[in-house]
């Protein structure tokens, strides 16, 4: 893991059933001392019990945050920033879950349609060309809708630990330009 600037606090947004024991984001949350995001119930999703713990999570930061939010994790920070101005300083995407494909489950049918508003902070989302629950024309059309850089990871699957996906040490390059970009944007 790259040193990574202490000017910010970095908070885990975990998607649906949470990230394990062996998930990156749970590894992630230990090398950079993140918060993490707090949810009373992780496998019945309820968008506005999301909100809450991850405005309760930014409220717990000190500096400004950087959200490292996987999955459904995604379309939380993305509903967030659409409501809650100016409380993300940049957020990491990783593998966004289409929450309006056909046969989405219902448990995340809530949290549809996908915020279409340009994001207010730097993001970078980072998908995959094989996941299952997202295709790459779904990745790149959300990154667009919020303005996000889009990187590709080709056939990583859901980029999670069925994936392969642990520690993720690739995943710490993705970070460090998102890095870069907010601090370019706060330059600007």
């Amino acid at each position: 893991m790259p040193p990574f600037n202490q000017a910010y606090d970095y908070i885990i947004q975990p998607g649906w059933k949470d990230s394990g024991p062996d998930h990156w984001q749970t590894h992630w949350q230990q090398a950079l001392g993140a918060l993490r995001v707090q949810n009373d119930n992780w496998t019945e999703p309820a968008l506005e019990a999301w909100l809450d713990g991850l405005d309760e999570a930014l409220d717990a930061a000190r500096r400004p945050a950087i959200v490292i939010a996987h999955s459904l994790g995604c379309i939380t920070v993305a509903h967030h920033a659409r409501r809650f101005h100016n409380r993300i300083a940049g957020a990491l995407l990783v593998a966004p879950a289409d929450v309006e494909r056909p046969f989405v489950p219902q448990a995340l049918m809530g949290f549809a349609p996908v915020p279409r508003q340009p994001l207010p902070f730097p993001a970078r989302v980072v998908a995959s060309t094989s996941d299952p629950y997202c295709k790459p024309h779904r990745a790149a059309r959300m990154a667009g809708y919020w303005g996000a850089s889009l990187v590709w990871l080709p056939q990583a699957g859901h980029i999670n630990v069925d994936s392969g996906h642990r520690t993720w040490e690739a995943g710490w390059q993705e970070l460090s330009a998102l890095l870069q970009a907010v601090a370019h944007a706060a330059a600007a």
